[in-house]
């Protein structure tokens, strides 16, 4: 089963876990899966149209899913998905 990373933001979605391991063969059902698991997360990963949020990188496999099948991005049994939020600022 796929692991998924939950950054410290979104770790009161899974009581404070920072790993939670979630079924699915592609990105669109890890996402899924774990918003049914966790209710809430899926709001704060898509966007009203179901896409992935600007602000919200997802990495699998170490890679940024928007550099390969966004949601469609395949998901094997051993896996690491990364949920990293994007950081903006500068001086």
């Amino acid at each position: 089963m796929p692991t998924v990373r939950i950054p410290t933001p979104l770790r009161k979605l899974t009581d404070g876990q920072s790993e939670v391991a979630v079924e699915g063969d592609d990105l669109r059902t890890v996402v899924g899966n774990l918003d049914a698991a966790h209710p809430g997360l899926g709001d704060r990963l898509l966007d009203e149209n179901g896409q992935l949020r600007r602000f919200v990188n997802v990495f699998v496999r170490d890679e940024d899913v928007r550099f390969q099948d966004g949601l469609d991005t395949r998901v094997e049994e051993r896996d690491t998905v990364s949920i990293v939020p994007a950081v903006a600022g500068g001086a």
